[in-house]
């Protein structure tokens, strides 16, 4: 039972250590509004990961074109994970290679990317920032630890500063894309 107790209680000090940094709240508002701006301009966000990460993208996208809290048109958003293009692009270019073809092929200036790594350093994610800062998009950073290399290739980084284990990166990162997601629904419902 110390084992269930004790995964919680570090839970809450990593979201308790998250929220009284007020620079990181913020950054989430910086980022919705980004996010919004785009969206009402036309744009799309596009989303991207590995492992965990790559849920965690699929999820962003899917409330976003389904259904978050309110019935309202769908959001144009999409995440890089169809494993058709993931099995292609790895197997003629290499895995570094499967995020940033996916933005080569369907990125636009005026998109978002929102790009999720908890280390910082996935080469295949930073391949896709590169790219998408070339293309003129928006790359907003999900990253953890110290942020690794995502940290100077995007416009606005969101870390969660945890040093250890990545689930509890990963947790504050579910929070912070459910937060988005409520801001974006709440500032462009009355637009579309």
């Amino acid at each position: 039972m110390s084992l269930i107790t004790d995964d919680f209680l570090e839970a809450q000090k990593v979201l308790n250590t998250f929220i009284e940094d007020k620079s990181k709240l913020q950054s989430i508002e910086t980022a919705g509004k980004i996010m919004v701006d785009a969206l009402k301009s036309g744009g799309k966000i596009i989303s991207c990961g590995n492992g965990g990460s790559m849920s965690d993208a699929m999820h962003f996208a899917e409330e976003l074109t389904g259904r978050f809290r309110e019935n309202r048109p769908g959001i144009a958003a999409i995440s890089i994970s169809d494993p058709s293009h993931i099995s292609c692009v790895a197997n003629d270019f290499g895995y570094d290679y499967i995020f940033s073809r996916f933005i080569e092929s369907m990125g636009n200036k005026g998109d978002v990317l929102l790009a999720i790594s908890t280390s910082g350093n996935s080469v295949n994610v930073l391949n896709a920032a590169r790219i998408a800062k070339e293309k003129k998009m928006k790359v907003i950073a999900l990253t953890g630890k110290t942020g690794g290399k995502l940290a100077s290739e995007c416009d606005l980084e969101i870390r969660v500063e945890h040093l250890a284990y990545a689930d509890r990166i990963q947790e504050i990162h579910i929070k912070i894309i459910h937060s988005l997601i409520h801001y974006i629904e709440k500032n462009i419902v009355s637009e579309i």
